[in-house]
């Protein structure tokens, strides 16, 4: 129950959400006569919208967050084990591998084979992940398909079956994991707070951050409303909340 409450809650504290309760906001206020009140909360609304969705903006606040841990372009000698951190999937036979997984996941597993054929295969991948709300398929058992699919070898891969989220990710690694450094996956985005989980529980991972979407080289001034770049703003507002509840649980 508090993961699915935990889920909720941070879905209407995104920056679509939030602008257009401002909207409604301003839009009751004018109901009620009260002009000034509409006045202030509509155009907060409209450039609150216009602010996260204005390229510009979404990947300056979207590449302080991925730019905290560097690329690890080759892998370290004596690593025994990658860890891909799971992401989303839908289950369906009609499709191929690469399109029933997300595709942030797809560039995670894809980022730890890159850096298992580095160590010349002679590391473990683990793979996490589970079913979902709406599929019955564990989402480690997906990343394995495609693992497999991509030329690793079964017997390197390890499976963490119904980990919910970060912190039961770290959690299920600790027994394995505790005692040696290991490459932990995930997107760049993400990598900050994914440590924060592992290094609580007393892990050493070295990072291997992935998935970059900022783009701080081609501004996009001209390109107005944008949703790719409200899609990065929820990405940024998604981390620092997540990063804010781990101060708040002392992690």
């Amino acid at each position: 129950m508090g993961f699915l409450l935990k889920k909720f809650v941070s879905m209407f504290l995104m920056p679509l959400p939030l602008g257009v309760a401002f909207i409604i906001l301003g839009l009751f206020f004018l109901k009620r006569n009260k002009v000034t009140k509409a006045k202030v909360t509509l155009t907060l609304g409209i450039v609150w919208l216009f602010l996260f969705s204005y390229p510009p903006v979404a990947n300056s606040l979207l590449h302080k967050i991925e730019s905290g841990n560097p690329t690890l372009h080759t892998a370290p000698k004596n690593i025994n084990y990658i860890y891909v951190l799971g992401g989303g999937h839908h289950t369906d036979a009609k499709l191929p591998i690469t399109s029933q997984i997300s595709e942030t996941s797809v560039i995670r597993l894809t980022e730890g084979i890159r850096l298992y054929h580095q160590l010349d295969q002679k590391a473990k991948i683990i793979v996490s992940g589970y079913h979902g709300l709406h599929d019955l398929t564990e989402h480690a058992v997906m990343q394995k398909k495609l693992a497999i699919s991509l030329g690793v070898n079964e017997e390197d891969i390890i499976l963490y079956l119904g980990t919910k989220d970060t912190q039961e990710e770290a959690k299920a690694g600790k027994k394995l994991l505790a005692n040696e450094a290991f490459i932990l996956v995930t997107s760049a985005s993400h990598m900050t707070r994914a440590l924060n989980f592992f290094t609580n529980e007393g892990l050493h991972p070295i990072p291997a951050p992935t998935n970059h979407l900022s783009s701080i080289t081609h501004p996009e001034y001209t390109n107005f409303f944008s949703s790719y770049a409200l899609m990065k703003s929820r990405i940024v507002f998604h981390e620092v909340l997540g990063i804010m509840w781990q101060k708040l649980k002392g992690i």
